[in-house]
């Protein structure tokens, strides 16, 4: 059986196009598709078994793509293109979640021109957004604004004497907002907006004239009136919100006005909703880990206990079904939910052969994304949850705090596979652990890791095949069709009756939307992250390095994998997503080395460094003595030898050629004499037994002087 996902990109040989499937009926018999080389392209339908037949028959081939949008630039998205964003995602959205009705010509053009008739845009516009959202892989991100033609982005205007921005509508000019107009909006904001007083903008704008833009003071009765400056000489309102938008970021600024519980509580983005209705295989999946019950020993030596493995199970709430697993020693922790979505989505076949285990593809046929996961608030919160939501497409729930009962799925499996299998394991942690007399059962370790997920694997083999729920309760469809309930055959039943939410997509945009985040610096010596130093094609090929050596360095998005800092991946922000960054030649101290033990060296040197201050305090001061101690003998014996008969004038006056003598005479005690005994020294002429200043005597040539040093 051929299963059809929701994203798939289809291409159809006999003609080279290429289409992408927006929507599967639950029935698994209609599907909409959208030609991507057509720029008027809308959605038509197609019967499933068409599409089924066509791959069958090599009509149809499956490609695997996922496009975000078609942005160039690198780095964080600015608050501008945010902003933007969620506009265009508000003008379609409800018609773009109105499924399968969007798709259908008839009811299309009437939902269209209902929004058209409510003023909220046009209906050019509206279908210009909606064959973004569907070609781009029906992800919010597809509707971020294009700058390929467009120049300095979110770079603030070199100033100038013409008036930029949109011209008034009133009789006046206004000004430009240059560095001093800048510094003075920074002030005002810090004084009178980040307080718990709560100030709007308005109120800031208005105390902000009234202490920095003030022309005159004239007193009424005794009152002070300040008479601030023509409307020519001000800015507006509305220059100081672009500012401050561009500025500020929207967390940091409800933060340090609301306080962090406050933005947790009532501002951050909303994740999902716990009324979830998991209406067919990969509607909903709950995610979980939990430590096994079993101690391991090392793969590289036997005598070496690692403790106890971090499994995850990855569970469709539709079927009961396990569609990822990861068990290693990452968690719990983001690392560890990474690699389990990660193996959700991964051909299972090509997994399991990588330990020696022989499946088909019907055996454990999941590799797609979900419509929606449920997790722990530990792992499902913070800014990569973020990322992964917004570039995938991925409803996410974090359970409330002290409720694993809204798991109860991959929470009841995590005991019934510790029960199956551990009268077989060495190692297994018995219940009187740790008891007074009780046996240390670390010491009966005998399993590594990869033996263990060997075990692991042919559980979830096992119980997909053969757990028979009893209180699983089939509907009518199901019962009429006398669907048996176990995990297997109710996903199979489920894609054949009640498909749609699953969607594939391709395992490098997966991993890349899970890694975590981080921001890089590009300097003139490379892209600096924790001190390592990493390079990439791009950053060569349009000199970063020497523009941050002579314009400043700049902040750009990157992503890594923890386990292995040999490399970070520089976003894009186009339909490559990402460009792989290395680490340079002379960074080998960071080959190999997880992001744990690079910030342990950073720290230990730093440490060391610190540890060492005090001995390099003293030997510096040593330093300084010594040399004043040189110096004061030097000026000393100086003061002493030097005559007081002569001028400045004439000191200064004779120093080429006293550099001469004093050069041939350095060349004399300098130069090699082989076998002259070591301990006989040259004689010594004293140049202060010459007097230079005697007006009757003739000043001595070089070749008087050596004559004189050899008895001459």
């Amino acid at each position: 059986m051929i299963t059809l996902a929701v994203n798939e990109l289809i291409q159809d040989i006999t003609c080279t196009k290429t289409y992408r499937l927006l929507w599967i009926d639950e029935g698994n018999v209609i599907a909409y598709l959208i030609d991507l080389d057509d720029e008027k392209a809308l959605p038509f339908s197609i019967t499933v078994i068409e599409i089924s037949q066509g791959l069958i028959e090599g009509i149809y081939v499956k490609s695997d793509s996922f496009s975000v949008n078609s942005s160039n630039d690198y780095g964080e998205l600015t608050e501008k293109e945010i902003e933007l964003r969620n506009k265009n995602w508000d003008i379609i959205k409800n018609l773009a979640r109105n499924e399968p009705n969007i798709y259908k010509k008839s009811e299309r053009g009437p939902l269209i021109n209902y929004i058209v008739s409510q003023k909220i845009s046009t209906k050019k516009t509206i279908y210009k957004y909606l064959r973004k959202y569907w070609k781009n892989g029906k992800t919010i991100n597809s509707l971020l604004p294009e700058y390929k033609n467009s120049g300095g982005r979110g770079k603030s205007k070199k100033n100038s004497t013409k008036k930029r921005g949109r011209p008034r509508t009133i009789d006046s000019v206004g000004i430009n907002v240059n560095d001093e107009t800048r510094n003075i909006f920074r002030k005002a904001i810090k004084k009178h907006y980040f307080t718990n007083k709560k100030n709007s903008l308005a109120y800031v704008y208005k105390m902000m004239i009234k202490e920095y833009y003030a022309e005159d003071v004239r007193y009424e009765d005794g009152v002070k009136h300040i008479v601030i400056k023509d409307q020519n000489s001000v800015p507006t309102l509305r220059q100081l919100r672009y500012w401050y938008k561009k500025e500020y970021d929207l967390q940091q600024t409800i933060t340090a006005r609301e306080g962090s519980k406050s933005f947790e509580r009532n501002y951050r983005q909303i994740l999902g909703s716990s009324s979830y209705e998991s209406l067919g295989p990969g509607s909903l999946y709950q995610i979980d880990a939990t430590i096994a019950n079993v101690y391991l020993i090392s793969s590289y030596n036997s005598d070496w206990i690692i403790g106890r493995p971090i499994i995850y199970f990855v569970v469709d709430v539709f079927s009961h079904m396990i569609t990822g697993v990861y068990i290693g020693l990452e968690g719990p922790s983001w690392a560890g939910m990474m690699m389990a979505l990660a193996n959700a989505t991964k051909d299972k076949k090509e997994f399991s052969k990588q330990y020696g285990i022989d499946i088909s593809d019907d055996t454990w046929p999941s590799t797609y994304l979900p419509k929606n996961i449920v997790g722990d608030r530990g792992e499902l919160e913070g800014y990569s949850v973020n990322h992964l939501i917004n570039g995938l497409n991925v409803g996410v729930e974090n359970n409330p705090s002290f409720r694993p009962d809204w798991k109860g799925i991959v929470e009841k499996l995590f005991d019934t596979s510790q029960e199956k299998i551990k009268p077989f394991l060495p190692g297994h942690v018995q219940p009187d652990y740790g008891e007074r007399g009780a046996k240390d059962y670390r010491l009966d370790a005998k399993l590594t890791l990869e033996q263990y997920t060997k075990i692991i694997i042919n559980f979830v083999l096992h119980y997909n095949k053969n757990f028979y729920m009893t209180d699983y309760l089939r509907d009518t469809d199901m019962i009429v069709d006398n669907i048996k309930p176990t995990p297997i055959e109710l996903w199979k039943w489920g894609i054949k009756n009640r498909a749609g939410k699953l969607r594939k997509v391709s395992q490098e945009t997966v991993k890349f939307y899970l890694m975590p985040k981080d921001k890089a610096t590009i300097t003139a010596k490379g892209i600096k992250y924790k001190k390592m130093l990493y390079s990439c094609e791009t950053a060569l090929k349009e000199s970063w390095f020497a523009k941050a050596r002579n314009d400043g360095s700049w902040k750009v998005d990157i992503s890594y994998d923890t386990r292995n800092m040999n490399n970070i991946y520089l976003h894009t922000k186009n339909e490559l997503l990402f460009e792989t960054c290395s680490l340079l030649n002379h960074q080998e101290r960071y080959q190999n080395k997880t992001i744990e033990e690079i910030e342990q060296l950073i720290t230990n040197e730093s440490m060391k460094h610190k540890e060492e201050g005090h001995v390099l305090l003293q030997e510096e001061v040593n330093f300084f003595s010594n040399i004043e101690a040189i110096v004061s003998e030097a000026i000393e014996e100086t003061n002493q030898n030097q005559t007081t008969k002569i001028s400045n004038a004439q000191k200064t006056k004779n120093i080429k050629s006293n550099r001469l003598n004093e050069k041939m005479l350095q060349r004399e005690s300098e130069a090699f004499q082989l076998g002259r005994p070591d301990n006989k020294k040259a004689d010594i002429i004293d140049f202060n037994t010459i007097s230079l200043h005697d007006e009757n005597s003739k000043k001595p040539s070089i070749k008087d002087l050596f004559n004189r040093r050899r008895g001459k």
